[in-house]
């Protein structure tokens, strides 16, 4: 279970004392879409505009005229929210977040500071604080035989008892372009993934993954 301590930095979002309070990270999935409301009536209404039924935006957030928002979702200060982007609902957005033309979120937390900036899918899903996907990569979030999603780590397997389960991306991760993360993809805090790679299973923090097998450590910054 050690891929899944010190994901993330619960501060940095308004659904962190909830995920901290759950044995493990994905059990939010089925939750969210309670979960969101209940937060929403904590929101400040001086700083948030509810734009429609059951989606708060910041007053501070840019949303694009073509984007569309379905609830229940929460938009967070400062986040910009580009053309033909596609919310559709169990969202939750933090602050200074960029959401790019046409990007697809579903059921998914983005902590504070998170960039899914262009062509994205990211449904089922939990991405740090400052996590990154590149171009093109996206969350797959459903098997093809549609069984429970389990996660691959050192040890066998872990059952998630979901059948819905993208990613999690510890804080700072950074996804290269056109990446598929498939279902139960866990990528460890401050973990660079090279482009065009197909993940599976659970990667450590402080990495670079050049590969499925090629997996070296990040040296320190000097």
């Amino acid at each position: 279970m050690l891929y899944f301590q010190n994901l993330f930095d619960y501060r940095k979002s308004l659904a962190g004392k909830y995920l901290q309070a759950l044995e493990n990270p994905w059990e939010i999935f089925p939750r969210l879409k309670d979960l969101i409301p209940k937060i929403a009536q904590t929101l400040d209404r001086s700083e948030y505009d509810e734009v429609s039924e059951g989606v708060f935006v910041h007053k501070t957030a840019t949303v694009a005229p073509t984007a569309y928002l379905g609830g229940p979702a929460i938009i967070g200060a400062h986040t910009e929210v580009r053309h033909c982007a596609f919310i559709r609902g169990a969202a939750l957005v933090g602050e200074g977040c960029v959401v790019g033309n046409s990007v697809e979120l579903k059921n998914c937390v983005l902590f504070d500071g998170v960039q899914v900036p262009h062509y994205n899918y990211v449904g089922d899903s939990v991405l740090g604080y400052r996590a990154h996907m590149g171009a093109g990569s996206i969350t797959s979030n459903i098997k093809s035989d549609r069984t429970d999603v389990t996660i691959r780590c050192e040890g066998g397997r872990i059952q998630t008892g979901l059948r819905k389960f993208g990613a999690l991306l510890g804080d700072f991760a950074e996804i290269g372009c056109n990446c598929v993360l498939n279902p139960g993809t866990v990528v460890g805090a401050r973990t660079s993934v090279y482009p065009l790679l197909s993940l599976r299973g659970a990667y450590p923090a402080d990495c670079i993954v050049k590969g499925t097998e090629q997996i070296v450590p990040r040296r320190p910054a000097e």
